[in-house]
């Protein structure tokens, strides 16, 4: 597998796949120039609407960067029960962006762990779908009521397919505040005790190949209460 595990890969100005730190030249070169089987999986299965319109927009956006589609399907609620098939009849898989929770709750429903074990493709992950592909997810809260309720979960069973927590849209939500805290100082600085997150802006992503995790473009690196900066954009890191 080829993994591409982003924060978001669609620049917000010109709506087009972001060439930044690589990403397009390596999705391109991973791509090989064939016609893809696309598979997207969504982040609620049970929003048939929205999933409908973000896996056609991607697929637009995708093959107006160059890539090309023999077809491109949805994983979601309304086929869930063809989960194995749809995997394994797929070489282009997309981990939609949306609500951790929810995403993970569906991922662990359908068995997508297990069913991306030995699987040859290549994917990318947006968002939320980059966050549930850790081997143990660090669920930022994001909604109203999370960040304080004690029941709501922040470590949760993932893909597996890295050991690496990426925190999407650093360059949006850093200054954000949730339920009175400040998400970084007050939660997540606080939960990174013994623990690492890597807080990336739009046009950073992991790189994950041969066994191997490269880590391209701006980032931050939250551990043991502290922030710095480890990577400038356009320069790499390998973790």
């Amino acid at each position: 597998m080829i993994a591409f595990l982003c924060s978001r890969p669609v620049d917000r100005e010109t709506n087009t796949v972001d060439p930044s730190n690589g990403f397009l030249e390596l999705l391109l070169a991973a791509a090989g120039g064939r016609a893809l089987r696309g598979l997207h999986v969504a982040s609620d299965p049970e929003d048939a609407e929205s999933t409908a319109f973000y896996a056609d927009l991607t697929r637009r956006e995708f093959e107006e960067a160059g890539l090309r589609f023999a077809a491109y399907r949805v994983l979601d609620g309304r086929t869930a029960a063809e989960a194995p098939a749809l995997v394994a009849g797929s070489d282009f898989i997309v981990l939609a962006g949306g609500h951790v929770p929810t995403q993970n709750r569906f991922f662990n429903a359908i068995g997508l762990k297990a069913l991306l074990a030995g699987w040859e493709g290549v994917l990318t992950g947006i968002s939320a779908g980059t966050m549930n592909a850790a081997a143990t997810v660090y669920a930022q809260p994001e909604l109203p009521g999370e960040a304080v309720d004690p029941a709501y979960e922040r470590f949760l069973p993932g893909l597996g397919l890295t050991e690496v927590n990426v925190l999407p849209h650093y360059q949006l939500v850093k200054d954000e505040v949730l339920d009175g805290l400040r998400v970084f100082e007050d939660v997540t600085y606080p939960d990174s005790l013994g623990r690492c997150f890597y807080a990336l802006p739009d046009g950073s992503f992991l790189y994950l190949r041969d066994g191997k995790t490269e880590l391209r473009g701006e980032a931050w690196r939250i551990a043991d209460g502290r922030c710095e900066k480890v990577c400038e954009p356009g320069h790499a890191l390998a973790l």
